[in-house]
């Protein structure tokens, strides 16, 4: 590996520049340029198996790259194979790689590396960390999230898959669902229920699940935009050793909601514009339909060009505040909130200068393709928890006011009417 640790800004910029120019090619194609490139602006990937696959295969082989010339975990400890570096380094990197081409992100990619890899870090033991930390941070293993159910997706503390203690062994029997990328994961992240006894956010557990285990099976769920990146997994009665539980038992709900902090960190971050276009290809938009001269079109781009603006000024004013390795706090709710709140009113002006344009493909660059944004957009009014959690949050937590009234508070899981 590369030597980067202790370079200044300045320096590590310029090395990593020289770096890229040796291993990636230069981006040619500019988002302001209509008909040049790409007009993919997808939220979610509208890809076969085949395809999302061979997409992860690339991202995974730029990323060991990445991580074998210290550039892959730039913030991370030297300890689990990264530079040690702050958050600026990191930015600067970020800032050099925009100028090349390099794979697109993918979600289960995210997952491993945003998500799961600093909750181990958080919460793992030893013998964990040195198993999981590296091999997740270079790709060499994926693994995603199995925390929702069909009947706890936003009130995630309602979940009923169990697991039940058996020696030095966990049974776990239950189903999740929008468990992203878990077709190519080799892990799962498990949030189940191991005391119904207790109050249902005391009586969970988190494990680390190998998703060849006998007893799981997983399924993709075809989305309205064409794609199958979603699967809903089964488990059943699934042996699961408690050398991989994570944090101590009844913990589930704490390292569920670190994770989910690392999640809206990701969904807000000023790299969240990889998925839904830009603003600069909205604005291409406008000026291909001729309608920049129009006065309430004019009106909403400087409404949506603030919102831009404010989105990238609070995600460095986040970012400024975290600290490396840390759980993110609750202002990572406002950036997730933000980011939502743009991809929102991205398709309201898209489909307002589109028209008939959004639903019939005409074949026509730029035009059709703000479908996949339109039919995935609302996904993540959802994902890392709802809007609604999202304005709770922000509300109890950094704006002091009084919490939401809970009527489960203090109740036995099993004795709540569900």
């Amino acid at each position: 590996m590369m030597n980067v640790s202790g370079m200044s800004i300045d320096e590590f910029r310029a090395r990593a520049a020289s770096w890229l120019k040796e291993n990636a090619r230069p981006r040619v194609e500019d988002d302001a340029t209509w008909g040049v490139g790409s007009d993919d602006v997808s939220v979610f990937h509208d890809l076969t198996a085949e395809e999302e696959d061979d997409l992860l295969q690339r991202l995974m082989a730029w990323q060991r790259l990445k991580f074998d010339a210290g550039y892959g975990a730039i913030t991370w400890p030297v300890e689990h194979g990264g530079a040690g570096l702050t958050t600026e380094h990191q930015q600067a990197f970020l800032d050099e790689e925009a100028g090349f081409e390099v794979p697109s992100s993918h979600e289960t990619f995210s997952v491993t590396t945003r998500l799961v890899a600093p909750t181990i870090h958080a919460f793992g033991t030893e013998e964990q960390q040195d198993r999981f930390i590296r091999p997740f941070l270079r790709t060499e293993e994926l693994c995603c999230q199995l925390f929702s159910e069909p009947g706890a997706g936003s009130d995630l503390a309602g979940l009923i898959t169990s697991a039940v203690r058996d020696g030095d062994d966990w049974i776990v029997t239950g189903q999740k669902v929008w468990s992203s990328g878990a077709m190519f994961s080799t892990w799962g992240e498990l949030i189940c229920r191991t005391d119904p006894t207790a109050p249902k956010h005391a009586g969970l557990s988190a494990f680390l699940i190998p998703l060849d285990s006998p007893g799981v099976e997983i399924r993709p769920i075809r989305q309205m935009s064409g794609g199958a990146s979603f699967n809903e997994v089964f488990l059943d009665e699934v042996r699961v050793p408690d050398s991989l539980r994570l944090g101590s038992v009844g913990d589930g709900w704490k390292v569920a909601l670190t994770t989910l902090a690392f999640e809206r960190a990701t969904s807000g971050s000023a790299r969240s514009h990889e998925h839904g276009g830009s603003w600069e290809q909205v604005l291409g938009l406008a000026r291909w339909a001729g309608v920049t001269g129009d006065p309430v079109v004019r009106q909403r781009l400087a409404a949506l060009y603030t919102l831009h603006r404010v989105r990238g000024l609070n995600g460095e004013r986040v970012a400024a505040e975290s600290e490396p390795g840390a759980p993110p706090g609750p202002l990572h709710s406002t950036a997730k909130l933000q980011w939502t709140h743009w991809m929102s009113a991205v398709s309201d002006i898209v489909s307002g200068i589109l028209g008939p344009r959004l639903v019939a493909d005409t074949g026509a660059w730029g035009t059709y393709a703000w479908t996949d944004h339109v039919l995935g957009a609302p996904g993540y009014r959802i994902a890392g928890g709802s809007d609604e959690i999202q304005r709770n949050i922000i509300g109890e937590r950094v704006l002091g006011l009084p919490a939401e009234p809970r009527v489960d508070r203090g109740i036995p899981f099993n004795q709540l009417r569900r």
